[in-house]
């Protein structure tokens, strides 16, 4: 069965690998305090159907409490280790089967293994406080390998935790009109294509939440990292397939045979 990756906004994003299907850092709401959702609609009811779903950190536009509640009961759900004390929210989520992961650890899922490794971001659930949880990345390894990197910067050790991957699914944006440390933007992307070398990749974390109120400061930075991401990944990573998918768009990969 072909491997399939559909990109329904923001972080959120299905993998179908081996036949297990995979949910990213699902987020499904119209509105996340001052965020609006201004492209695409939220995910249809199918998109809540997994066979696991990842958390990459404790940020609230990652780890979504209302839109984690919409799971099926019994679905494992994998968060950064000491999620549940930082978030006491998560505690009522009795239904899933919640464990706490970090990196270097893996985690077998049917016909998948689900590998964590690290993330260079900020960790916490609020800007202030102690830092209590790490910010996570994961490589589906099936038919395909599949890095989702979550929220994150460049780091020295990405490519050698990583591994050989067929795919990534690389953050580009953000929701504001500045990335500060920890983030990538199509630029740093591209940088970590050039480390990471898979043979395709999906722009995900950009142009779907903007705060209200902000639709005339830098629409620039909401629109565009998409673009700029294929065009830089054209001239510094021309070996690799990019991906700019709609939302709700889904595409096969080539992955090694």
């Amino acid at each position: 069965m072909p491997v399939e990756v559909t990109w329904w906004g923001h972080a959120t994003c299905t993998v179908e690998d081996s036949g297990c299907r995979v949910l990213t850092d699902p987020l499904f709401a119209r509105r996340l305090a001052h965020l609006r959702r201004r492209r695409g609609a939220p995910p249809p009811p199918e998109a809540t159907v997994a066979d696991v779903a990842l958390v990459s950190h404790l940020h609230a536009d990652h780890l979504h409490l209302p839109s984690l509640s919409r799971l099926a009961p019994g679905t494992p759900l994998l968060v950064p280790r000491g999620a549940g004390r930082a978030v006491p929210g998560l505690r009522r989520l009795d239904r899933l089967r919640i464990t706490e992961v970090e990196p270097g650890d893996e985690v077998r899922i049917g016909g998948l293994a689900v590998r964590v490794v690290s993330a260079h971001h900020d960790g916490r659930r609020l800007p202030v406080g102690r830092h209590r949880c790490p910010a996570l990345g994961f490589v589906l390894e099936g038919e395909a390998r599949t890095y989702f990197a979550g929220d994150t910067g460049l780091f020295e050790s990405m490519a050698d935790e990583v591994g050989a991957v067929d795919v990534a699914l690389l953050p580009v944006g953000g929701w504001g009109p500045h990335l500060g440390e920890g983030h990538l933007d199509a630029g740093r992307a591209v940088e970590a294509l050039t480390r990471l070398k898979p043979r395709s990749a999906v722009p995900v974390h950009y142009g779907t939440y903007w705060p209200i109120g902000m639709d005339a400061v830098r629409p620039h930075e909401f629109h565009a990292p998409g673009d700029e991401f294929v065009r830089l990944a054209a001239q510094h990573a021309p070996g690799v397939a990019v991906h700019r998918l709609g939302h709700g768009e889904t595409i096969r990969p080539e992955v090694a045979r």
